[in-house]
């Protein structure tokens, strides 16, 4: 399995791209900006997006999911419960001084349950509700990955001060849904460096005693 992951934007959202060597086709989860790379990368390895999947509608995930959707001509995944947020886009580029991107239409209501295939892999949906209320992650078993939006860091979690955020929440479900995968789990988190489900439940401040 092709993976490659670009630290995409003014925050530096790490974008998630995974190829399949045999059908050549791709899923790229939050395409948050730099479409140009993201194209770029696609080119490189001769693949054709199959899916847009969308952590959280926060702007520095989904700002670019537009323009790959027009380039790709795939459909956009996001859980419905972050449609206020994702409607309330022209506030997020004003809170961060940038220009409102154009909004895609989501053509998959991505929930738990819910699950892509990608040459023999699965990619199954969590909800991991707290950083937003429409937040998933993504975990795949073929691969040992998990692509867990900003609901978990190396060290942290994801913050909860803001639309849609609760504290209690975040951690109810990185109890319920993180937690219960093996240590060796590889985190691949929304930004900064990739961790293990292993080194957050023994390091991470935030997760002991849960």
């Amino acid at each position: 399995m092709i993976h490659e992951i670009l630290p995409v934007g003014m925050l530096q959202c790490n974008c998630s791209i995974f190829g399949d060597e045999q059908s050549r086709e791709a899923v790229v989860i939050d395409p948050g900006d730099e479409i140009e790379s993201i194209l770029a990368v696609l080119e490189k390895h001769h693949l054709r997006v199959k899916a847009i999947v969308i952590t959280h509608a926060h702007i520095d995930h989904i700002g670019g999911a537009q323009k790959l959707k027009l380039a790709t001509g795939a459909p956009v995944y996001m859980n419905a419960n972050d449609q206020p947020l994702y409607e309330g886009i022209d506030m997020q580029a004003g809170w961060l001084g940038m220009e409102t991107p154009e909004r895609a239409e989501i053509d998959v209501d991505a929930r738990e349950g819910g699950k892509l295939t990608l040459g023999a892999a699965e990619f199954h949906i969590l909800d991991t509700p707290g950083h937003t209320q429409g937040s998933i992650s993504v975990w795949i078993p073929a691969e040992n990955k998990l692509v867990a939006g900003d609901t978990l860091f190396m060290d942290s979690i994801g913050r909860t001060d803001l639309p849609g955020g609760n504290y209690r929440q975040i951690l109810r479900s990185i109890h319920d849904k993180l937690l219960p995968l093996e240590d060796r789990v590889l985190v691949i988190p929304g930004h900064g460096p990739n961790t293990t489900i292993g080194r957050e439940r023994e390091r991470n401040p935030f997760l002991q005693g849960l």
